[in-house]
């Protein structure tokens, strides 16, 4: 039986549970040289809270990066129920690779109570439905890279991006270093606010550290530049699904030291911030081999 990419990406985020606080999650391979960054993120996130009352969501989430996760093998998650409080959760998960750790993550979950509002306007950009999907790789042109950046480019994944301003990566131009993208999930989904949060943080990786790349006029897909993540912060704000057109709006304050600084917010298309990101990644150019 075929399964579509939102089935495939669901099935990842459901974890079997082997003991109280320890979990196993399997990875995809979705053309990435190793595990996707937005995968063990989602999938921490799934194993803290199934930890947690369930009337306590997560409101905040920040990660580290260790280690290269290896595509070949499952990784397993260890909870540590840090501290359950009368209104707040914390929970610290390490996930385990071949007998070491390659991410640290701990996330807050609170009950919900009312409290003062406000937030900033999203940017004024074209509606998704103004905006054009992506124009596919010409075939001459994917064969040039290699299978698994042939597989990054060539597959239809679980999420759908519009960019307000697309940019080739394959001949980047130098740009200011902001971005807005358009993103939902390609088919509907159950109303599980959990399921969505999680979905959510496998997004929320993508687009973050290649906005820190525009003012250099370099891409990941250069052979003299290695990218790869070193942290992950994610603060939810408002309701959301996402099955829903989000606006992804990511900027780049800052690149020193072979480390970019990226910051996003993300916001449903009628206005209301719903959740805000930070990540900061390595960047490093090596010499052109003759």
């Amino acid at each position: 039986m075929t399964t579509t990419p939102t089935e495939e990406l669901l099935s990842l985020l459901q974890l079997e549970r082997l003991e109280e606080n320890f979990f196993r999650g399997e990875s995809r391979d979705i053309g990435t040289r190793y595990v996707f960054g937005g995968q063990v993120l989602g999938q921490a996130l799934s194993a803290a809270q199934q930890t947690v009352d369930s009337e306590r969501s997560a409101h905040s989430l920040h990660a580290y990066f260790l280690r290269a996760g290896d595509i070949e093998h499952p990784i397993l998650y260890n909870v540590e129920r840090t501290r359950d409080g009368g209104s707040f959760s914390v929970r610290r998960v390490t996930a385990i690779q071949h007998g070491q750790p390659i991410f640290n993550f701990s996330a807050s979950f609170q009950i919900e109570e009312p409290g003062v509002e406000h937030q900033l306007t999203m940017p004024e950009v074209p509606k998704p439905a103004d905006v054009a999907p992506p124009t596919p790789l010409p075939a001459e042109e994917l064969a040039k890279l290699p299978p698994k950046l042939q597989r990054w480019f060539g597959r239809s994944g679980p999420f759908e991006f519009r960019h307000v301003y697309p940019r080739d990566d394959l001949n980047p131009p130098k740009r200011p270093p902001y971005q807005q993208v358009w993103f939902r999930l390609s088919n509907r989904i159950a109303d599980n606010p959990v399921l969505h949060r999680a979905l959510l943080a496998y997004a929320s990786d993508f687009h973050l550290i290649g906005t820190t790349m525009f003012p250099h006029g370099i891409s990941f897909l250069q052979r003299n530049v290695q990218v790869a993540s070193l942290d992950h912060a994610l603060w939810f704000h408002r309701p959301f699904r996402v099955d829903e057109w989000l606006l992804y709006s990511c900027d780049s304050p800052t690149a020193q030291g072979g480390r970019g600084l990226a910051r996003g917010m993300i916001y449903s298309e009628d206005g209301r911030l719903v959740a805000s990101t930070a990540q900061e990644g390595l960047i490093r150019l090596r010499p052109e081999s003759t």
